[in-house]
């Protein structure tokens, strides 16, 4: 029987924690079905006061900690479904038998129920003891959906594969995957086909190939990678002129369309990177050995080959399969002293100094090109974590991008951009100043385009109304250049203020997701009428499938299909969201952990958000972000200003907005929840 037979609203004036939550308890049993906001319940309980507004937030954190309701969205609350006694939707019930969910293990005499980490489940599942398969309490595992009976609260389903403990790392990330739909090993048959590939190229692999070996070549990555699928090359061409060739790694030479490992590269469509360790798109024997160009190797290659002046304009060009071998294998780090000698010391060959220079000056001009033509420049730090050999975070960094990066960069998005030229244009594998060009007499044939939309007019305005409270100008209005010169003006004029990073997140909020598409509309943050991705088939599929059309186009065939294409680039783009939501699960679990081992310490920090329930903060020291929950906040009661994002004291008027320097201490550290809780000390610049 609903308990909906008590009196509708309590008295307001004097609400207290226990009547309060007899009345929620009314509501949510009444309406089981039911979704509520703040403010509706403030309004069904009239509570009008903020001292009452407070009672029921901490009521209904309390609920939820108890597992009575849950948060389907963030500010609305719900009841559990395994408290609610009506049946499943039919629908909702039949299309979810069949699939997968990742959770923890709650293990009973005779039967187990699987709370799963994916919150779009709002039910428990149900495991008879015959379906546990010896797994255990506590411990993480992938369970399968096999019934959901009429008038039961629970789906059924049996356990399909245990993970491991709770806790462990491997268990751990393991499940994150899991979480997201990708897999975290390589199926037996795919690596055996990959052992019997030759890393050495035969004669017959050379034929019809350029010779690059004798160029000056080397190869740029951070200093963990593995996979090198490109490299530079540079030698004199006379009259001023350079030639600059952007080699990559030959995939399809190795990998057939449609053979058993093409099929499981084409499943996975990229490499997921974790925050202790990469998950290949291809076998290691193929990414890390194989087709990797490392030094002193002969490989092969796909390789984009520039004529360029000394301002860095191309005058010709051409695509053209190649062998190279590479001369030397740079991290970023050997390579900045090189072109900043203020950066520190450089410990390169004097061989390599001339050439990268020249290299740096030649991208430096590419670049400063692309910005006046409107390129959006975000330059966001990434936060990185020093792993032990257990998995364990125990330091953190940043790396930001410098001189060395944006080399490789330039040449990267020069060699990109030709190819997409090359075949709107109708003159696969070659490349021609703008001047030169004419339109192309058939329409283009298909290529899997890297496309990124303007943003929303409503998030322009939403991002300017926020950077005019610091007092920047922003335009909404204009052509596309316009507005794109005008968001980099407010990056530049935000560098180095408080409010730079803010600045930057909102900015990067308003922008649309780029994406993969044979139906070309630009690509906006970069601000290129055509663009594709060429140069890295060992851990993206559509530059895999961009170097088999090029070859095919270069030849002579005829247009590939696009339907076909079309799902392929809509697939990739899929599981590119999917890698990346993965990423940022496991940085977060990773954060939760390393500040879980500082509980009580305090640090400076920075608000980087601000909700009606608190605010966000990110730790200067560990660059680690966590939340003040408005109930732990002492000495007064805040109300949220939604507009003008700030928490304001009722009684003595504090506020505490976006950007604000603060003192927090950690206060709890929820692995399973990947949640960090800080408590609020002081704000600086007020006593």
């Amino acid at each position: 029987m609903k308990r909906n037979d008590r009196k509708a609203t309590p008295n307001a004036g004097r609400l207290r924690k226990k009547e309060a939550r007899a009345f929620l308890i009314d509501i949510f049993d009444g309406q089981p079905d039911g979704q509520f906001s703040l403010k509706d319940l403030f309004a069904m309980l009239r509570a009008k006061t903020h001292p009452a507004k407070m009672v029921i937030i901490d009521t209904l954190d309390e609920m939820i900690e108890a597992e009575f309701l849950w948060q389907p969205a963030r500010g609305v609350f719900a009841l559990n479904p395994r408290y609610d006694t009506d049946d499943a939707d039919d629908d909702e019930a039949s299309s979810l038998i069949g699939h997968r969910f990742v959770g923890r293990l709650e293990v009973e005499r005779r039967y187990a129920f699987l709370v799963a980490t994916d919150r779009t489940l709002r039910q428990d599942i149900f495991i008879p003891k015959a379906a546990l398969h010896g797994a255990l309490n506590g411990q993480k595992a992938i369970v399968e959906i096999t019934e959901w009976p009429a008038r039961s609260r629970n789906p059924v389903g049996r356990v399909v594969e245990v993970l491991g403990n709770t806790g462990d790392n491997n268990v751990e990330m393991h499940a994150i995957l899991a979480e997201y739909g990708l897999p975290y090993d390589y199926p037996e048959a795919v690596s055996q086909a990959a052992e019997k590939l030759n890393p050495e190229p035969a004669a017959a692999d050379l034929e019809g190939r350029e010779d690059f070996r004798s160029a000056l070549t080397f190869t740029i990555d951070p200093r963990d990678a593995k996979d090198f699928d490109d490299a530079l090359s540079l030698r004199p061409a006379g009259d001023g002129l350079w030639e600059v060739g952007v080699h990559i790694a030959d995939v399809s030479h190795y990998i057939q369309e449609g053979d058993i490992i093409d099929r499981e590269a084409q499943r996975r469509a990229t490499s997921v990177y974790l925050v202790d360790r990469t998950i290949p798109m291809l076998p290691e024997r193929l990414c890390n050995g194989v087709c990797s160009l490392r030094p002193d190797e002969d490989k092969l290659c796909f390789s984009a080959i520039f004529l360029l002046d000394g301002e860095a304009r191309v005058r010709s060009g051409r695509l053209a399969h190649t062998v190279i071998r590479s001369d030397r294998r740079f991290t970023y780090e050997e390579v900045q002293p090189v072109l900043r000698p203020d950066s520190g010391t450089a410990e390169v060959e004097e061989r390599f100094v001339g050439p990268l220079r020249t290299l740096w000056g030649l991208a430096s001009q590419l670049r400063d090109r692309r910005f006046k033509s409107g390129s959006i420049g975000f330059e966001r730090p990434e936060v990185r974590f020093d792993i032990d050999e257990k998995g364990t975070p125990v330091g953190t960094y940043i790396v930001e991008s410098n001189e060395s990066h944006w080399l490789i960069e330039e040449f990267m998005l020069l060699a990109n951009r030709s190819v997409a030229e090359s075949v709107a244009f109708g003159t696969p594998g070659r490349f021609t100043p703008a001047k030169g060009r004419r339109s192309a007499k058939a329409a283009p044939k298909v290529l899997p385009y890297r496309i990124h939309d303007l943003p929303a007019p409503e998030k322009l305005m939403q991002l300017h109304d926020f950077t005019a409270r610091f007092g920047y100008r922003l335009r909404t209005e204009g052509s596309k250049t316009d507005v794109s010169r005008s968001i980099n003006k407010l990056l530049a004029d935000a560098k180095g203020k408080r409010e730079e990073a803010l600045v930057e997140m909102v900015a990067l909020r308003c922008m649309q997701k780029a994406r993969y598409s044979i139906h070309n509309i630009g690509h906006y943050g970069l601000m290129f009428d055509h663009y594709t991705h060429f140069t890295s088939p060992i851990r993206r599929y559509p530059d895999l499938m961009v170097h088999r059309l090029l070859t095919r186009y270069m030849d002579g065939a005829r247009s590939a299909s696009a339907t076909k294409y079309e799902g392929l680039c809509e697939h990739s783009s899929n599981m590119e969201q999917l890698a990346t939501q993965a990423e940022r699960a496991s940085i977060k679990y990773k954060q939760v952990e390393f500040m879980g081992a500082r509980i009580g310490q305090e640090y400076d920090g920075r608000i980087t958000g601000v909700t009606e329930f608190g605010f966000y903060v990110e730790c200067d020291e560990t660059h680690c972000e966590g939340m003040v929950a408005l109930r732990d906040i002492e000495g007064d009661y805040y109300d949220f200003d939604a507009k003008n994002l700030c928490l304001t004291g009722r009684r003595q008027h504090h506020k505490l907005a976006l950007g604000d320097r603060v003192r927090i201490r950690v206060a709890r550290a929820n692995l399973e929840k990947r949640q960090l809780d800080y408590l609020f000390l002081k704000k600086y610049g007020e006593k």
